[in-house]
């Protein structure tokens, strides 16, 4: 049977920043052959009404308990309150749900759960970290230790939780200030809207209670840089990353890029990397 007498696999987009936006234009240009965009949701009806219209293929604009029965995967990429809303019909439905907020899923295990007993299943894609496949394949032995420290420009912290709560200013700053130091799990409460990487890190590698952190605000860097440390059985190694900021300084254009790549490779013949 040749790809195109397949049906096409139906996507939603829940959350129309700037990634949501990006992935929008990309689908439905036609990106992805054999994944289709059919349908979006977004806070704001009526501009998300008008951003459709800019699109290639004009789709739905839905509310977001609306989308499941249109579509066979959504694509999370929505403030992390609503990771629930969003993810949750899909995956009673036994369908996919491909998840940008990763850092409130340590708080929603509950929704693995529901994945495990439905057969849905919940994707994570790489994202803005490199290197994801070699921790992968060293947690298939032992790892002895991650250790990531992240600097991003001050103007992509402002707000954190973990800022406000401790009083921490960063306003100003000429050199580099640490903001935090801590594990995973607590970098994610403390800063919802930047640490998916150290999630997706953790869940990839010794867990979000063992994967120690080091967050600065850097007025001396123009982009988000993560560097992270891996020692284990198999190999020992260093990854650094600078990611592009773009139009929401929070989060890397690599990202929806990382998303492109990731349904591609769902439907790829040749599938390179882990």
């Amino acid at each position: 049977m040749t790809h195109s007498n397949m049906a096409d696999c139906r996507i939603a987009i829940a959350g129309l920043g700037a990634i949501g936006r990006a992935l929008a234009q990309r689908l439905s240009e036609g990106a992805v052959p054999g994944m289709k965009l059919v349908a979006v949701s977004a806070k704001n009806q009526e501009k998300a009404r008008q951003f459709v219209d800019s699109l290639a293929h004009p789709v739905q604009v839905l509310s977001i308990d609306a989308l499941e029965p249109e579509a066979d995967l959504v694509i999370e990429c929505a403030p992390a309150a609503v990771l629930g809303e969003i993810i949750g019909p899909f995956l009673r439905a036994q369908k996919q749900a491909l998840v940008l907020s990763v850092g409130a899923l340590l708080a929603r295990s509950d929704l693995i759960e529901l994945a495990r007993q439905t057969g849905g299943s919940i994707i994570v894609p790489t994202g803005a970290l490199i290197g994801l496949d070699a921790v992968l394949a060293a947690a298939e032995g032992t790892i002895h230790s991650v250790r990531m420290v992240t600097r991003k420009p001050p103007g992509g912290l402002v707000g954190a939780p973990h800022l406000v709560e401790h009083n921490i200013s960063i306003e100003g700053l000429t050199e580099p200030k640490r903001v935090f130091t801590g594990t995973a799990r607590d970098a994610a409460k403390g800063f919802p809207a930047n640490l998916n990487v150290a999630v997706a890190l953790a869940l990839a590698g010794v867990g979000p209670d063992k994967t120690v952190l080091e967050i600065w605000a850097d007025p001396t860097v123009s982009r988000n840089t993560h560097t992270i440390t891996v020692d284990s059985d198999s190999a020992r190694f260093t990854m650094t990353i600078e990611n592009i900021p773009s139009e929401n300084p929070k989060t890397g254009r690599i990202v929806a890029q990382s998303v492109i790549a990731l349904l591609r490779k769902m439907n790829a013949t040749l599938k390179v990397g882990t």
